[in-house]
């Protein structure tokens, strides 16, 4: 058994048991030779072993007799798109898919909002899910960025590995939390352009960074 399979049906499980998803919602995936595994269609995450993630290419093509998720075409769509998404999380989490249904997309009103890659995260208009249309839709939101919302459905994001995807899932559903609180109490208060470029650069040198060569230490 592939140290992705189990990445896979870890990481789907996990996102049930932090109420991230529910019952058979959302889904994940995972990049992998001549195309991706992904969880399968109507199997909820309570449930799902490795041995039940479908592998196919990106153009739908698989030799499994279970039927791969829904949004397929979603997650085949971004790792076309996107050469450093390895690991796709879609989930329908509280205030994530709250955010996504008032069609609003998580402006700068922290500055951990630019872990995605930008001063927002974008949102992608509703379109039906399962559709080439929501799959072309969600590339484009998320394109140059980790995340996006999408409107009156939920989230989708990805990382270079399933831990990174999952707190990566994690963190956009915090800051969703944190808005719509912010929202409740008044009007936040956004950074500027300029606030938001020396966050951006301080991110440069964040957390455990590879020292320079010359560094004696």
């Amino acid at each position: 058994m592939s140290t992705a399979r189990r990445d896979v049906a870890a990481l789907y499980r996990e996102l049930g048991l932090r109420g991230m998803n529910v019952g058979a919602s959302g889904n994940v995936s995972a990049r992998a030779k001549g195309g991706m595994i992904i969880t399968p269609s109507g199997i909820a995450g309570d449930t799902v072993s490795p041995k039940l993630l479908v592998q196919m290419d990106l153009a739908g093509r698989s030799k499994s007799k279970l039927q791969p998720s829904s949004e397929w075409e979603m997650h085949a769509a971004i790792y076309r798109a996107d050469p450093r998404a390895m690991v796709i999380v879609h989930t329908h989490s509280p205030y994530a898919t709250a955010l996504a249904c008032l069609n609003l997309p998580l402006p700068a009103f922290h500055y951990g909002v630019l872990e995605f890659g930008g001063p927002e995260v974008r949102i992608a208009p509703y379109l039906t899910f399962g559709t080439p249309q929501l799959a072309a839709a969600a590339a484009d939101a998320i394109q140059g960025r980790t995340a996006a919302l999408l409107a009156n459905h939920g989230m989708i994001c990805h990382g270079p590995t399933a831990r990174a995807a999952l707190l990566a899932a994690a963190r956009l559903e915090a800051l969703a939390q944190q808005y719509l609180i912010a929202r409740a109490a008044g009007e936040p208060r956004l950074l500027t352009p300029d606030e938001i470029e020396s966050a951006r650069i301080r991110y440069l040198s964040y957390g455990q960074v590879a020292k320079r060569k010359e560094d004696p230490k």
